[in-house]
């Protein structure tokens, strides 16, 4: 006898699946928001990112099949003070790990107004599930940090120790997507493995061509330069909430905070 919930008339058991598996994504990163030490957050968040990344994989591949399931669209998120740069960054540089562009608005003197996001519909989807939780955990944090050093700007401080987690952060959905990539295709090889690289190759030139499209006049932004003395402690945060993964040799390094965000 099996139990679950019953699917709803007109609901395919795959998007049943699909619905199921965010949940289990949501359930997981609600446990690593209330966890009680960063090491049991950083447990969390590994299992979710996990999933999260190997549920994208399957989106691409069945998109393949069916492109009207997953289209290219985007999404705009008004960012808050303080320190809505360093949310914003935060924000981008998650979107483009989840293989999305994305676009900083109203950006002056160190605020910025929101930000789009631009992808493939289950990417977007990923991308703010997991930016809804890393904020809330970022700046749990936040709150309570203070320079080491006497005379530091606490805001200066904090705005780079979120830099410092951002680009942490940015590196380990990398290492992480990279990761359920490889283990799609792990004991397979042939046409299955080339065939996976192509559809991720050719999904990620189909976002780059319609973002183009839609912001053809886009300048990139300047690098930003933060005077604080949190950039380490920041990426030490980072790691903790690392994602479960390892560095890779030969990765590309951190992301470019820019209002035209890295595809």
């Amino acid at each position: 006898m099996t139990t679950g919930t019953p699917l709803s008339p007109g609901v395919s058991p795959a998007r049943a699946d699909r619905a199921d598996r965010l949940d289990r994504v949501r359930k997981l990163l609600a446990k690593a928001e209330r966890a009680g030490t960063p090491e049991e957050a950083e447990t969390y968040n590994a299992k979710a990112v996990e999933l999260m990344a190997r549920h994208g994989i399957d989106e691409a591949l069945l998109a393949a099949d069916d492109p009207r399931r997953d289209e290219i669209g985007m999404v705009r998120i008004g960012m808050e003070d303080p320190y809505s740069a360093g949310k914003a960054r935060l924000l981008g540089w998650t979107a483009a790990a989840l293989r999305c562009r994305w676009v900083m608005h109203g950006a002056a003197g160190g605020k910025v107004a929101a930000v789009t996001v631009f992808g493939f519909g289950s990417d977007r989807e990923r991308v703010e599930l997991l930016y809804t939780s890393l904020l809330l955990q970022a700046t749990g944090q936040l709150v309570r940090l203070r320079p080491p050093w006497p005379g530091e700007s606490v805001a200066a401080y904090r705005r780079s120790w979120l830099q410092g987690f951002a680009a942490q952060v940015h590196q380990r959905l990398l290492e992480a997507e990279e990761r359920a990539a490889a283990e799609a295709t792990a004991g397979d090889g042939g046409e299955r493995a080339v065939g996976t690289a192509l559809v991720l190759v050719d999904r990620g030139a189909q976002v780059d061509r319609a973002y183009a499209e839609a912001f053809p006049q886009l300048a990139r932004a300047r690098r930003p330069s933060l005077s604080g003395s949190g950039f380490a402690e920041g990426a030490e945060a980072g790691r903790r909430a690392d994602l479960g993964g390892r560095r890779i040799d030969g990765r590309r390094s951190g992301p470019h905070g820019l209002a035209a965000g890295p595809g």
